[in-house]
C-alpha cells in the first residue's frame, strides 16, 4: 500500500507500501486531512470541472481536455455516496440511534456479562489510539487536543485503523501478506462496521462509526490501494496515478469528513468542500512522489506518469540513471505545479472547517507545500538528494498556522 497517517499534521508520511522482493518501492503514502461537508441540503449536481484534469494541462508535458476523468468519475460516485450519508444524518438520526442500539458491539456485551462497564472498556480502547496518535503524529495528536472529546477520540480510532492498515505492508510480517490476506482485512473490516470489533483498537472504530455517518467503502478503498501495490509498479496516465493518490490517500478525508465538523456560519457547497478534502490528499500524495523519485527507482518502481515522461523526451531509463538534465528540470517544474494546484484547492476549503478542526489541516498543508520548495531549491535533484522541511521552518510555520486559522482566512 501507499499511504501512511503521517500527514495529519506535521508529521510526514512514515508507512510503507508491501515489499514483496526487494526491488518493491517504500513509497510513504500521505495522508489526508479532511474538510468535512455541509450540512442539511447541500446540492449534489456533479463538479462543473476537472481539477486533475486542469492540473494536468497546466504542466509543460501534458496535454489534457478539461473534463472529469473516467477515474475522477469514479472518485465523485464514492464522495456522493458520502454526501448523502452526512446529509441524510439529521432526518435518521432516531433511526440510526435504533440501528446502534441493535448492532451494539459484540466485545462490550461480553465485556458486560462479565460485571464491567462497557463504557469504560471503550474509553480505554480510545486512549490507547490517543496514545498511538500521540506516539506517530505528535503535530496533528496536539491538534486534536482542540477539538470536542468525541471528535477527537473519533479521530483518533481511524488513524489507528490506517496505521494497522499500513502495518499489513510495512510491518514484519510484510513480505508475507498476500491478496487472501487483504480479503481477510476487509472482512474484518464489514465485522466492525456491523458492531462486530474483534480487539480493543477495533472497538473503538466500531463505536465511531455507529455514532457518525461514516461510510465503509473509502475504508475498503484504501485496502484496494494495498492491492494495487502487490502487483503494479507503473502508472501510465495521470488519470491512473489520480486513483492510486485516491485510494492511498484521498481515502481518509472521506472517512473523517462527518467527525471533523464545519463553521456554523459556513456557506460552502458539499461539492466545493469534499473537492478541497480531495484535493488535499492528492496533493499530498503528489508530493510524496515527487520527493521519492530516487528512492522508489532504486526500488524498481516509477510512480510518474509514463506519457507524460515520453512527451518530455525522457524514458525510464533516465530516471532509473538519475541524472538531472534540463529535460528533467522542465518536467518537475510541470509536475510541481500541478501539485501545487491541488494545494490551491485544498486549502479554499480550510476556512469551512469547524474552528477547533483548521489548525492541524492548515498546519499540514503549509508543511507538506513546502517540500515542494526544497525540491526546487534542491535544483530538482530528486534521485540523490532528499527534500525536507528543517525544524526551524517547521517551528515558524505552526503558531502562524495556528493565527490563520483562528480567524478562518
Amino acid at each position: 500500500m501507499a499511504g501512511s497517517s503521517a500527514v495529519w499534521a506535521a508529521h510526514h508520511a512514515s508507512c510503507r507500501p508491501h515489499q514483496p522482493s526487494s526491488s518493491s518501492s517504500q513509497r510513504p503514502r500521505a495522508r489526508l486531512l479532511p474538510l468535512p461537508p455541509r450540512r442539511g441540503g447541500a446540492s449534489l449536481a456533479r463538479p462543473r470541472a476537472s481539477l486533475a484534469a486542469a492540473a494536468a494541462a497546466a504542466t509543460a508535458t501534458a496535454t489534457v481536455a478539461p473534463v472529469r476523468t473516467a477515474s475522477e468519475e469514479a472518485v465523485y460516485e464514492v464522495v456522493m455516496r458520502q454526501a448523502a450519508l452526512v446529509e441524510g444524518g439529521v432526518a435518521r438520526k432516531g433511526e440510526a440511534a435504533g440501528a446502534r442500539r441493535r448492532q451494539r458491539s459484540r466485545w462490550a456485551e461480553e465485556k458486560e456479562e462479565e460485571g464491567l462497564r462497557g463504557w469504560g472498556l471503550l474509553g480505554d480502547a480510545y486512549d490507547r489510539c490517543g496514545e498511538v496518535c500521540a506516539e506517530y503524529a505528535k503535530t496533528f495528536y496536539l491538534g486534536t487536543q482542540l477539538m470536542t472529546p468525541e471528535r477527537r477520540k473519533a479521530v483518533w480510532a481511524i488513524y489507528v485503523w490506517c496505521r494497522r492498515t499500513d502495518e499489513l505492508v510495512d510491518g514484519p510480517n510484510a513480505s508475507y501478506i498476500t491478496p487472501t490476506a487483504l480479503d481477510r482485512w476487509e472482512k474484518r473490516l464489514e465485522d466492525l462496521f456491523e458492531g462486530r470489533p474483534y480487539d480493543m483498537y477495533d472497538a473503538a472504530l466500531s463505536d465511531t462509526v455507529s455514532k457518525f455517518p461514516v461510510d465503509i467503502q473509502p475504508f475498503k478503498d484504501m485496502i484496494e490501494g494495498m492491492r494495487l501495490d502487490l502487483w503494479k509498479s507503473r502508472y501510465r496516465t495521470f488519470d491512473e496515478l489520480y486513483l492510486y493518490c485516491y485510494y492511498v490517500a484521498g481515502t481518509v478525508g472521506l472517512m473523517t469528513v462527518p467527525v471533523m465538523g464545519i463553521a456554523p456560519d459556513s456557506k460552502a457547497s458539499t461539492e466545493s468542500v469534499y473537492n478541497a478534502a480531495l484535493a488535499l490528499g492528492i496533493a499530498n500524495q503528489l508530493t510524496n512522489i515527487l520527493r521519492d523519485v530516487g528512492e522508489d527507482a532504486r526500488r524498481g518502481r516509477i510512480y510518474l506518469p509514463l506519457d507524460e515522461l515520453a512527451q518530455a523526451g525522457l524514458t525510464e531509463d533516465d530516471i532509473f540513471r538519475g541524472k538531472v538534465t534540463d529535460k528533467w528540470r522542465r518536467f518537475m517544474k510541470g509536475q510541481i505545479q500541478r501539485a501545487r494546484l491541488f494545494f490551491d484547492e485544498a486549502e479554499k476549503g480550510v476556512a469551512h472547517l469547524d474552528s477547533a478542526s483548521r489548525w492541524p489541516v492548515l498546519a499540514s498543508l503549509w508543511l507538506y507545500r513546502q517540500i515542494l520548495d526544497a525540491i526546487e531549491a534542491n535544483d530538482y535533484n530528486n534521485f540523490t538528494k532528499r527534500a525536507y522541511v528543517g525544524k526551524a521552518r517547521k517551528l515558524l510555520s505552526l503558531p502562524v498556522a495556528y493565527a490563520r486559522a483562528a480567524v478562518g482566512s
